[in-house]
């Protein structure tokens, strides 16, 4: 069956080059050769800019509530965040090798199955455009003194316009954000160092204390390879001949660095912070224009971070086959967010953004095994290849499908979350590998089903 794409909907006016922030129209449709521009060196802001933000920070907390203590927590922190970065790194090299995003490149191995794996990203960065807006949200609220639902609003409202522009404004805001972000958020930690207590002991022994760090590592691990269904969205425009190594690199890096950085202030912060995040923030910063300053800069980081979520979250919704024009769509996701913070908002906070992080996201590492396989074998002896051409049999996209599924359901056993503690999870106390478990199952099964066909043609 032939995945090519319709160029109506799918098609559109695309950025001529960098600084030409016209309205981008393009959906999923590949991007022409004579249409590509930029170097890679642009991917680490793009990468960076979207971590530096208080879901980070949040996130830091969590290992000493876990009990791990600041060495052990950092420790796990960067074991987790790394290696989920190496992964978005290598699926961003896609972008340039095919002019295409990663949901639509994911319509080689899925064929037409690829609206499931689709559906959960579109639903995905709807949920991660709640848990970043969120804070942004507080911040505004407690700065401007106005209800949290109209804070959100006003938040949502400008992510909703940049990621209407699309791909360049995107770029070209990050790669501000990058400096603004970065300086905001070094000055919170050079606070922190001054007036509260960093290193602090674990609080948890034994079993315990292994079961809390490997935790710590997937839900670090779970934070940055949930950007793995977005990498090559960001890279799309890049010329064919870029360099994949300078691509990964710039890509890994920006990703890895931004969430280290944050993540390691959220460490240290735990005990200023907690779970009332933003009001920790105003504390530490010592309130006053300064503390002020602080809460503007939480609000334009989860708008940073926020119009990802949009702008991948709308190609996902074209890749389902639903014939609406991409800056449309991108609203949608903001729109649809809007609901999700006001439910995170109204109860414990800190179970439901753990409970969200973890299940928007277990789905990822099985979808990452098939495609990184099936890329394997199409990429061959190619430079490029172009995923409108590739033939994808209706027997192929089932098998994918069912991988996919059978993962997912391995996985099961090994989650820890409030909503679902398998056995093994609890047995382990607490240690969660169900992400683990779930991209192993998918390479085992997928890998071994394209052995056994590998004799028959993929692509013609």
């Amino acid at each position: 069956m032939s995945q090519r794409t319709s160029n109506d909907v799918f098609s559109g006016h695309r950025p001529s080059g960098a600084g030409d922030l016209s309205v981008e129209t393009q959906g999923i449709a590949p991007i022409p050769g004579s249409h590509r521009y930029g170097g890679a060196s642009r991917l680490f802001t793009v990468w960076f800019a979207p971590q530096v933000n208080m879901t980070g920070i949040f996130t830091g907390t969590l290992a000493i509530v876990l009990g791990l203590g600041f060495w052990l927590g950092m420790l796990a922190m960067v074991i987790g965040t790394v290696l989920g970065a190496l992964v978005v790194g290598y699926l961003s090299t896609f972008g340039p090798r095919t002019g295409v995003g990663q949901l639509p490149n994911a319509r080689m191995p899925f064929g037409s199955a690829v609206v499931v794996p689709a559906a959960l990203q579109w639903l995905s960065s709807i949920a991660w455009d709640a848990l970043v807006g969120l804070f942004g949200g507080e911040a505004l609220s407690a700065l401007l003194g106005i209800p949290f639902w109209s804070a959100v609003l006003i938040v949502l409202g400008v992510q909703g316009v940049v990621g209407f522009f699309g791909y360049e404004l995107i770029h070209r805001l990050q790669a501000v954000l990058t400096v603004v972000l970065f300086a905001t958020f070094l000055v919170f930690a050079a606070k922190l160092v001054g007036g509260h207590e960093i290193v602090v002991p674990a609080t948890v022994t034994g079993a315990d204390l292994v079961g809390a760090f490997v935790l710590e590592v997937t839900i670090a691990f779970s934070l940055s390879i949930s950007w793995a269904t977005y990498a090559a969205d960001f890279s799309r425009y890049l010329p064919a001949q870029v360099s994949v190594g300078r691509v990964f690199a710039f890509t890994a890096a920006g990703l890895a660095a931004g969430y280290v950085f944050v993540q390691g202030v959220g460490i240290a912060a735990a005990s200023a912070v907690g779970e009332h995040t933003v009001e920790g923030v105003r504390t530490v910063m010592g309130g006053g224009l300064i503390g002020g300053l602080a809460l503007l800069v939480i609000a334009v980081a989860s708008i940073g971070s926020g119009i990802m979520n949009d702008y991948s979250g709308s190609l996902a919704l074209q890749t389902m086959g639903v014939r609406i024009r991409r800056p449309i769509s991108a609203v949608i996701v903001t729109v649809l967010a809007f609901i999700l913070i006001l439910w995170l908002h109204a109860a414990d906070t800190a179970t439901r953004f753990t409970d969200v992080l973890l299940l928007v996201s277990y789905w990822i590492p099985a979808f990452v095994a098939i495609v990184v396989i099936d890329w394997r074998t199409r990429i061959a002896g190619r430079r490029t290849l172009d995923p409108s051409l590739e033939e994808t049999s209706r027997r192929d996209g089932i098998a994918a499908l069912i991988v996919f599924a059978l993962a997912y359901a391995a996985a099961i056993p090994f989650m820890n979350t409030s909503l679902i503690q398998g056995p093994v999870a609890v047995a382990w106390h607490g240690a969660d590998v169900a992400y683990f478990v779930n991209g192993l199952v998918a390479a085992g099964l997928y890998g071994g089903y394209r052995l056994l066909t590998r004799s028959e043609p993929v692509a013609t």
